[in-house]
């Protein structure tokens, strides 16, 4: 029996709470970087940020966008894994679609990560050994995401995580449809690889 819906609706915000946090644009604040609102794709995730040329600002964004949604999932979990699900789909919704930023965030794929990690870690592996294996053979940052974000659901399936599994597909959905202009430029060639500025 599903839990009631008062319970339901605290998990999902506490990890929409918690996932909103925009970490991208607080780091670059506090640092005296460029809002990363301004260049680049616009957005607050860890590929904009090393856009400002800050390596050091960039990783502590992906961490800190990753953990968030780890930390919502593992706090949550304490209550139930269903709990632990809906904080973890909050802590994604969070991230692309902060209340604090007009709802405009970023693309999800280090929250993505967070959650798998918090949810099925083994799976968060097949994550980053995709992205790793993509990224270094293709040099597009969007293109690893894209095919670890496909990677992940399936690896839970797998695991014989079908709750995980079904949470992560629609995340998958989700990320890919944050991802079209990643895609239109992948299919015309004119998508930014790792390392270029642009």
């Amino acid at each position: 029996m599903f839990p009631d819906l008062p319970s339901n609706l605290a998990a999902l915000g506490f990890g929409y709470l918690l996932g909103s946090i925009p970490f991208g644009l607080v780091l670059t604040k506090v640092f005296g970087e460029v809002d990363p609102r301004t260049i680049g794709s616009q957005n607050i995730g860890a590929t904009n940020v090393l856009r400002t040329g800050n390596k050091k600002l960039a990783a502590a964004t992906l961490l800190f966008d990753a953990l968030k949604g780890t930390l919502a999932v593992l706090v949550a979990a304490q209550f139930g894994a269903y709990y632990a699900i809906l904080a973890g789909l909050g802590a994604f919704l969070g991230h692309l679609y902060p209340v604090w930023l007009r709802f405009k965030g970023g693309k999800g794929v280090a929250t993505f990560l967070g959650v798998a990690l918090g949810l099925v870690w083994p799976a968060a592996l097949v994550f980053a050994i995709v992205w790793l294996g993509v990224a270094y053979t293709t040099r597009y940052s969007s293109a690893a995401a894209l095919a670890a974000a496909v990677a992940t659901p399936a690896a839970m399936f797998a695991m014989g995580r079908g709750d995980a599994g079904e949470l992560f597909v629609a995340l998958a959905v989700i990320l890919w449809l944050k991802h079209r202009a990643n895609i239109e430029r992948l299919m015309a060639g004119t998508e930014g690889k790792i390392g270029n500025s642009a």
